[in-house]
């Protein structure tokens, strides 16, 4: 597949159609790897809740971690037997 090098700012970059992100499962990352042959661009996974441990010691430290809504009864819970 033949892309043209298009002008972004002060930088070049490359239009990658649709149909190869989807193929690939590109969404908002790509790492660029040098090889012998050329360039080799591969998608980055985000990991779901990835640096979420290093954010709630962050909170905490900054005691910005409590709660935004106590507990609250459910009138409700009179049928259940806990």
């Amino acid at each position: 597949m033949l892309l043209q090098i298009v002008k972004v700012g002060n930088s070049k970059g490359l239009r990658i159609p649709k149909n190869i992100l989807e193929q690939y499962h590109i969404e908002e990352e790509v790492e660029l790897s040098p090889t012998k042959n050329g360039l080799l661009i591969k998608p980055v996974k985000s990991k779901a809740r990835a640096g979420w441990s290093k954010k709630f010691k962050e909170m905490a430290a900054n005691r910005d971690d409590k709660l935004l809504m106590g507990d609250f009864g459910n009138s409700d819970d009179k049928e259940w037997q806990w």
